[in-house]
């Protein structure tokens, strides 16, 4: 069938198929930080939304779908927050909100807040509590050595500081 008998979507339908945002099928742990920025995300995709509402721009109109497709995401987010309080948790262990410092075979200190999914930023030095480095080290104490495993290859950090958030 020639090319000039197919239908091709008009404006309307354009975006239309936007996928939704994949949900993480683990408990939303947060800290109480994390929460108020899932909170101040829903606030700046909600006044997005009514800045974009009633124009007729095709371009504001897919841009529309967006904020509310992620808009819906987060607004899920927030309803579903389990918020951990790092100072309520002792600090002989690692744990979801604890600072932990560690020492790798190559002598290199690094530092590391282990915090919830949407938390998570490695610029700002915080993992996801989901992360194989998080889960080397959840529960460890100080002295203990655990094993990151990596696809580049495993490496040993020995656990030396940990303090809460």
């Amino acid at each position: 069938m020639s090319r000039a008998f197919v239908k091709e979507p008009d404006g309307e339908q354009l975006g239309d198929d936007l996928p939704e945002r994949p949900r993480s099928s683990y408990t939303n742990y947060v800290t109480p930080q994390g929460l108020a920025q899932l909170q101040r995300r829903v606030r700046e995709l909600s006044a997005q939304k009514e800045a974009l509402i009633g124009n007729d721009d095709l371009g504001a109109r897919q841009q529309l779908k967006q904020v509310e497709r992620d808009l819906h995401y987060y607004e899920e987010r927030v309803q579903s927050a389990v918020v951990v309080q790092p100072e309520a948790q002792s600090d002989d262990k690692v744990r979801f909100g604890s600072t932990v410092e560690v020492l790798d075979s190559d002598g290199q200190t690094l530092r590391f807040t282990i915090v919830g999914e949407d938390e998570a930023d490695a610029t700002h030095e915080k993992i996801s509590w989901m992360s194989p480095l998080a889960r080397a080290l959840l529960e460890a104490q100080v002295g203990d050595v655990v094993t990151w495993k990596r696809p580049v290859g495993d490496k040993e950090l020995e656990v030396v500081a940990i303090r809460k958030g």
